[in-house]
C-alpha cells in the first residue's frame, strides 16, 4: 500500500533539524546587547538545545553508529526563560522503524537552555517551577520522572508489577464493537514490550481511553497524560485534534482511524495504533485491563487475546467496549463461564446469598481473608465483601491486583 506523506499544519513554531553528533544539550545564549552599541541582541530559542538532547536520546537508544532518526521539534509554548513542546525522533514513511516523542520543558539560565524530557527526573523538577505548566498538568508532570515505583517516596500506589488497574475504557465509543486487527506488539513492531496493540471498527472515531491532557505529538499522533503515571499513544489517525496541553476527558475525540505515517512508520489498512504508557516508557499490555478486558500476550507479536470473565477473544476479533472499570470494581470471572455464589459470608460456612453472573461488573466495599479457593489466576483465602453487602471469592473475581482494592473489612 502506497502512503502520501501529509504536510504538517500548526501554529506552532516547527523546527525540523538534523543535529551533529557532536551538539551540546546545553546552548550558550549570545550576549543581550551588543558590545559598545547598546543594540538589543535576540537571544536564540530553546530548538538547538532540544534537538541535541534529542540527539543523543536517539543515539542511547540506537547506538552510536545507527542513525538516530529525523528531529522535530515543536516550541509549543515559550514566555521569558521558558518553553514547553514536544520532541519526536520522526522516520521515514513507509520505514520499518516507527517514530518516537518526548514532551519537553527547557528553561534559560545564565544564557543557557537546559532541557529535560518527560521521563527524566529533572521533567518533574522543571514543571513545577516553569510558569507556563498549567494547574491540570502539575500532578501529572510529577508522576513523569522515570521513576520506578520502589523508588518514590511520595505514596504513589506502585503500578506495573502489582496493580494493573487503568481506569481505562477501550480506545472508542462505549458501546460499540471494534475488530482487534492486530493483538499485543511493540511500539514499533515485533520488539518488547509488547505495549500495543491495534484496532478498527464502528464510526472509526477514536476517543481517549481515560481524562488526561491531551498533546499532538505529529501530524495523526495524539498522546493523553493520565494520571497514576499512565499515558496512552494514538497513531495514524486522520483528522486528529490539535492539542498542547488540552484538557480531555474519558471518551473526548481524538481523531480517526487512518493510516497516517507523517512521522515514519508503516500502516496497512486504516486502524489505530493503541500504545501504553507508564511512567514515561512503553509498558507491556498483557494483564491490563482495557474496556473490562485483560490483554493477554500470544506466542508471538501481534498475536494475543482479550479476556473478559471466561470469554477470551483472539487477535482479529471483535471486542466489545464495556466503558472503564473503577479502580475499586471487579469482573467476574467463573474460570469456564455460568455463576459464581454470593455468600454472607467470607467463606463457604456462611449460606449463599444468590449468584453474579461471568463476566459481571462487581464493586468492592473491603475484603477479608476466609477460606480457600482456586481459580485462574490461583489460589487465595481472600475473599471480597460487595456493595450489596454479600461475599465472593477473590479467585472468581479479575481486579488487576493480587490482594485487596479497597482496604480490609
Amino acid at each position: 500500500m502506497s502512503h502520501r506523506r501529509r504536510r504538517t499544519s500548526s501554529l506552532a513554531r516547527i523546527v525540523t533539524t538534523l543535529a551533529v553528533a557532536a551538539a551540546s544539550t546545553l546552548l550558550t545564549a549570545g550576549p543581550s546587547v551588543a558590545a559598545g552599541s547598546g543594540r538589543a541582541v535576540a537571544v536564540p530559542g530553546p530548538e538547538a538545545a532540544v534537538t541535541a538532547h534529542l540527539h543523543d536520546r536517539g543515539q542511547q537508544r540506537t547506538g552510536a553508529a545507527a542513525p538516530a532518526g529525523r528531529p522535530v521539534v515543536k516550541v509549543t509554548r515559550e514566555a521569558g526563560a521558558w518553553a514547553h513542546g514536544t520532541a519526536v525522533l520522526a522516520t521515514e514513511p513507509g520505514a520499518d522503524r516507527m517514530p518516537e516523542g518526548w514532551l519537553f520543558i527547557a528553561h534559560r539560565e545564565k544564557g543557557s537552555w537546559q532541557v529535560a524530557f518527560d521521563g527524566e527526573q529533572r521533567f518533574a523538577e522543571l514543571s513545577a517551577r516553569s510558569t507556563l505548566t498549567r494547574a491540570a498538568e502539575k500532578p501529572l508532570f510529577a508522576d513523569q520522572d522515570g521513576r520506578q515505583p520502589a523508588a518514590r517516596t511520595d505514596g504513589i500506589t506502585p503500578l506495573a508489577g502489582s496493580d494493573f488497574r487503568t481506569g481505562m475504557a477501550l480506545p472508542w465509543a462505549t458501546g460499540q464493537t471494534w475488530a482487534m486487527t492486530s493483538g499485543p506488539h511493540g511500539w514499533g513492531g515485533t520488539e518488547a514490550p509488547w505495549s500495543s496493540a491495534d484496532f478498527a471498527g464502528g464510526d472509526q472515531a477514536v476517543r481517549a481511553a481515560r481524562g488526561g491532557t491531551a498533546y499532538t505529538m505529529c501530524t495523526g499522533w495524539v498522546r493523553v497524560i493520565h494520571d497514576r503515571g499512565y499515558s496512552t499513544d494514538y497513531y495514524h489517525l486522520w483528522s486528529n485534534i490539535s492539542a498542547n496541553g488540552t484538557a480531555v476527558g474519558a471518551g473526548a475525540f481524538l481523531g480517526n482511524t487512518g493510516t497516517d505515517v507523517t512521522c515514519g512508520g508503516a500502516a496497512y489498512g486504516r486502524h489505530v495504533h493503541f500504545g501504553l504508557r507508564q511512567n514515561s516508557a512503553y509498558v507491556g499490555l498483557a494483564g491490563h485491563g482495557l474496556g473490562k478486558w485483560v490483554v493477554e500476550n500470544g506466542g508471538a507479536a501481534y498475536q494475543g487475546s482479550a479476556l473478559h470473565g471466561s470469554v477470551r477473544v483472539g487477535a482479529g476479533g471483535n471486542l466489545y467496549n464495556y466503558g472503564a472499570l473503577g479502580l475499586n470494581q471487579g469482573v467476574i470471572d467463573a474460570n469456564g463461564g455460568g455463576s459464581v455464589n454470593r455468600r454472607t459470608g467470607p467463606g463457604t460456612g456462611y449460606a449463599v446469598s444468590g449468584s453474579v453472573a461471568d463476566g459481571a461488573t462487581v464493586t468492592v466495599s473491603c475484603s477479608a481473608n476466609g477460606t480457600s479457593h482456586t481459580g485462574r489466576y490461583g489460589t487465595t483465602s481472600l475473599w471480597n465483601r460487595l456493595s450489596d453487602g454479600t461475599w465472593v471469592s477473590d479467585a472468581y473475581m479479575w481486579t488487576g491486583v493480587n490482594g485487596a482494592i479497597n482496604g480490609s473489612c
